[in-house]
């Protein structure tokens, strides 16, 4: 007997082709319709993208009984399709009117009172480094020179928490959503715009409150000490990653000697978590140019620059040493909030250790120890080679998925043996939680049930497993609409994935990913290898392996299933 359904609302087109009405939803995994009693469906709601809630599973329908509770708008509306993704994974772009309202409220001026209890650092040199398109900054950092050898950096986050009332109506909405959602054309924020905009961004030339977490370094990057305070802050300026970059580049510009010096402290920290074990995956992002009316025209390819390195490593540095900070007190175990990573599944280990063997490299698989040095040297060394692509999407599949939980297993990918989310309350739920969880733990009140907190950290992994599935829905339709011109057109394409169903190729120049069906491949018959990751020919023993080159042919691009076909050439 089926106890609980887990989803409820579902997004699809009303079909009326017979005297009965069904919804036929977008998601085509769905192995039902949902009847629409007759007297429920007006005029118009045909020919519609619609929301529809579920009413009844009754056990004497085939089908389940529906209700139409929003019409979302035309079909293949750029906007429809977009709001229809959020929809059907439990999203919406709007906030309810009295969290608006709740939000507008809030009192914004900073009271003498509340800067007497924080520690002052608005005299101190600070800045964001962001995309240019960031409109939250939820992180600033900041350098002061102690002694010749000697420097506190500043790592200063958003106080969200001081704003955002625990329990309160924007706290549940926050909760409920678990995070951001970052679209290809836009972005849900998890709080109101006043809120994540402007109250709580750490915008320059404004008094902000943070919480900051101070390291004392050397120039060799040795943490010396630390320590966490409430602050209040005024960011000096406001870099972009290119910004930033340039500055560095040349040695000239504004804050010239700061950010040289944090980009050389980060190196040295990215060294030697390299040599700690912390596995190095840098896939390469896409972003889609779009036009006026958020038609895809073009692709491009985020470079990763020193500067993103440099607030990766303060950012991962300030969550490790939060983590253990609440750790260092063993008379009392508070329960917490940590971001934890399991060691890899060992079966799929071994499968890479056999595939890689084919080409000539080798791991040390049998040594849990030593696999994520192992795995760093392998990812290195395939650098350019044809087997490139293999390797690296066998290794990044051979990982577990990180999540939220208050049972510390540490961090396999990172080789922190503590780790939390601590640097982006704005936009992550759990960092917000842990930020108030590390304030009742210093001022001696914890009241949260471990149990509770757990319930907590598994909704919160599975709102990041949603939301990262509504992002990858938006760049699958994005990537649809940039080639449904391009019907015909051939493309160089490197093999995905491999299933009994066909191969998915990745175009090299774009990236956009489509599928080539195995009964259009018409040379032989093939078999799904499993443990090959190929289709083999039965015949002529052909192979169309994971990670190889193949030139493929646009068929087919369906928007309303977001599927690309492909035909070998």
């Amino acid at each position: 007997k089926v106890i609980k359904r887990k989803k409820k609302e579902f997004v699809g087109i009303i079909d009326n082709s017979s005297s009965n009405f069904f919804l036929i939803t977008d998601d085509k995994k769905i192995p039902f319709d949902i009847f629409l009693p007759k007297q429920t469906v007006k005029k118009d709601f045909i020919n519609k993208k619609v929301l529809v809630r579920v009413n009844g599973w009754d056990n004497k329908y085939k089908n389940p009984v529906g209700k139409v509770m929003t019409v979302i708008g035309e079909i293949d509306n750029h906007n429809s399709e977009i709001n229809s993704i959020l929809l059907d994974c439990g999203f919406n772009s709007i906030f309810p009117t009295k969290i608006e309202r709740a939000a507008n409220k809030i009192n914004t001026t900073i009271s003498q009172k509340e800067v007497e209890k924080r520690l002052d650092i608005r005299s101190l040199k600070t800045f964001t480094i962001d995309p240019k398109d960031a409109k939250d900054f939820d992180d600033a950092i900041s350098v002061k020179k102690l002694n010749k050898k000697k420097w506190e950096i500043g790592v200063h986050i958003a106080d969200v928490s001081h704003y955002v009332t625990e329990g309160g109506i924007i706290d549940k909405e926050a909760c409920k959503r678990g995070s951001s959602v970052y679209l290809v054309d836009r972005v849900i924020p998890m709080l109101p715009e006043v809120l994540s905009n402007n109250i709580c961004s750490l915008k320059p030339n404004i008094d902000r409150l943070a919480y900051s977490v101070f390291f004392e370094m050397d120039e060799k990057a040795n943490l010396i000490n630390y320590t966490i305070s409430k602050t209040i802050i005024n960011s000096n300026y406001r870099f972009t990653y290119e910004g930033a970059q340039k500055i560095i580049d040349n040695k000239k510009g504004d804050f010239k000697d700061e950010l040289v010096l944090l980009n050389q402290l980060s190196k040295i920290l990215r060294q030697k978590r390299m040599q700690n074990g912390s596995i190095n995956f840098e896939q390469p992002e896409v972003k889609f140019v779009l036009d006026d009316k958020k038609n895809p025209i073009d692709v491009s390819f985020k470079e990763i620059l020193s500067t993103n390195h440099l607030i990766e490593e303060f950012m991962l540095l300030a969550n490790k040493t939060v983590a253990i900070h609440v750790n260092s007190n063993t008379k009392v175990s508070h329960p917490f909030i940590y971001r934890v990573h399991d060691a890899p599944d060992q079966e799929r280990i071994d499968s890479l250790n056999n595939i890689i063997k084919n080409f000539g490299h080798a791991i040390d698989y049998k040594n849990p120890k030593k696999l994520p040095k192992s795995l760093n040297r392998l990812l290195e060394k395939v650098k350019g080679k044809k087997e490139q692509k293999l390797i690296e999407t066998l290794t990044i599949r051979s990982m577990a998925k990180a999540i939220y939980t208050t049972k510390n297993i540490g961090h396999y990918g990172l080789g922190f043996k503590y780790y939390s989310h601590f640097t982006s309350p704005i936009r992550r739920y759990p960092d917000l939680i842990f930020h108030r969880l590390l304030e009742k733990y210093d001022s001696k009140s914890i009241s949260i049930k471990k149990d509770e907190l757990e319930k907590l950290s598994k909704h919160c992994s599975e709102m990041e497993k949603i939301a990262s599935k509504a992002e990858r829905d938006s760049i699958k339709y994005m990537q649809v609409k940039f080639l449904k011109n391009q019907i015909g057109k051939m493309y160089d394409g490197i093999i995905s994935g491999v299933t009994e169903w066909g191969v998915y190729v990745e175009i090299i120049t774009n990236k956009c990913e489509g599928l080539v069906k195995i009964n259009s491949i018409k040379d032989d018959h093939y078999i799904y290898d499993e443990k090959k990751y190929a289709l083999i020919g039965y015949q002529k023993k052909k192979r169309y392996q994971l990670g190889q080159k193949v030139k493929i042919k646009i068929q087919k691009a369906d928007l309303e299933r977001k599927q690309l076909d492909f035909l070998l050439v």
